[in-house]
């Protein structure tokens, strides 16, 4: 099978979720022996040169990255704001460079599936249509319009009255793209239900981002124990404010009564303003490391206070086959169909967030046995192989 997979930002390194998320499929689809071409924007936010793609990486796909600035204007997204309906995050997305691309890349090849990966590069269904007669994908890596609808509930003043508007259009932009596609893959079962009810016809199937099992492998040789700790993107607005809501809701109870414990919080891209609210007593700021899995490894209970976005988070999904155990909410455990007190611990306040803390530093037997239960449920869950080969046996069964 001939597969073109598109994408809003290079999927290499894959240090966040949506990177993983697509990375992960090529990798599955290569290895089935399947012919894989990545078509990405190249953004100003994650720019990177063709040469710094590594041979091993090159080896699964052949990749075509064009310039895409998609920059971040205050004043475009006013002009947006004032005289459009469409959401500015998908306008900077909209590129004559990249059109001119993809257009050659029909042109040159007949590809049985082109993978729509995410809603923002949906806008070029019509000149796919135009120039192939392949089957096309749209795979939804969340329900975009949530992330900004929760996000918005959680903000006030003039940030609350935008990112409502900002919902609102996404809504609709989402709405009005179902259906311009062959099939539906969401990442999660819950997202293909929302977007069932917002109107799609389509057939779908359920593909979760799944995890390189010979990739992820659990290491207690030198865990700090006890130790808190937090990994993940910290540009991305759930990440700050989960972060935030735990130090100023939970960290100094947590603190009381264990004063020499530390927490350890680790990601890319963290801005200024962030990283001196992380100026706390017991926190420890360790920036982007060099090794994720690693770092994961040399630390014990794993943190994770969200309270907006969508999809599926993918961080969460690896610590657990690290064998982590993992305090989070129920929206960072949605898609994942986890067992709270089993594989994971829910809690959705700070009185449930610092219990949850205190009973795995106080019981080091839960501790361990919540993370073996974790690592065997990504086992038989969510191994990328197995993943991969499912979705290309119900693609077999649309394609023209």
């Amino acid at each position: 099978m001939n597969i073109l997979q598109v994408t809003n930002k290079v999927p290499f390194p894959a240090r966040d979720g949506g990177a993983i998320a697509c990375l992960n499929l090529t990798k599955g689809f290569a290895q089935l022996g399947n012919r894989v071409t990545v078509l990405a924007m190249n953004t100003a936010k994650h720019h990177l040169s063709p040469d710094e793609i590594p041979d091993e990486i090159k080896q699964l796909a052949t990749f075509k990255l064009v310039n895409v600035p998609a920059k971040i204007n205050a004043f475009a997204a006013l002009v947006n704001l004032l005289f459009s309906r469409k959401p500015y995050n998908a306008v900077r997305f909209i590129d004559e460079n990249f059109s001119d691309a993809l257009v050659e890349l029909l042109t040159e090849n007949e590809f049985d599936i082109v993978q729509l990966e995410g809603l923002y590069v949906c806008p070029y269904i019509p000149l796919i249509r135009k120039h192939s007669n392949a089957t096309v994908v749209y795979r939804a890596h969340n329900v975009e319009f949530e992330i900004w609808e929760r996000a918005a509930k959680l903000s006030r003043g003039l940030k609350k009255l935008y990112l409502q508007n900002l919902s609102k259009r996404i809504k609709r932009f989402e709405a009005d793209l179902l259906n311009t596609y062959d099939l539906l893959v969401p990442i999660t079962s819950r997202d293909g239900g929302i977007l069932d009810s917002l109107g799609n016809k389509k057939e779908k199937q359920v593909s979760q981002t799944g995890v390189v099992l010979s990739a992820v492998i659990p290491d207690k040789t030198n865990i700090e124990y006890p130790s808190l700790f937090h990994i993940g993107s910290l540009d991305w607005a759930p990440n700050q404010e989960g972060i935030l809501w735990f130090l100023e809701n939970c960290w100094t109870r947590i603190r009381q009564k264990y004063p020499n414990l530390r927490f350890h919080i680790a990601g890319r891209n963290a801005p200024q303003w962030l990283i001196d609210k992380l100026n706390v007593d017991g926190v420890i700021f360790e920036g982007e490391v060099p090794d994720a899995y690693q770092f994961m490894n040399s630390k014990a209970v794993m943190i994770v206070p969200l309270f907006s976005g969508s999809g599926m988070r993918i961080k969460i999904i690896e610590g657990m086959a690290l064998g982590k155990s993992i305090v989070t909410t129920s929206i960072g455990a949605e898609g994942i169909d986890v067992t709270d007190g089993e594989n994971v611990i829910l809690a959705n306040d700070a009185t449930g967030f610092v219990d949850a803390v205190f009973n795995l530093l106080e019981d080091r037997d839960t501790f361990e046995c919540i993370g073996r239960n974790a690592t065997l449920f990504i086992q038989q869950n969510f191994d990328n192989l197995a993943i991969s080969k499912k979705l290309i046996g119900f693609y077999k069964q649309y394609i023209k």
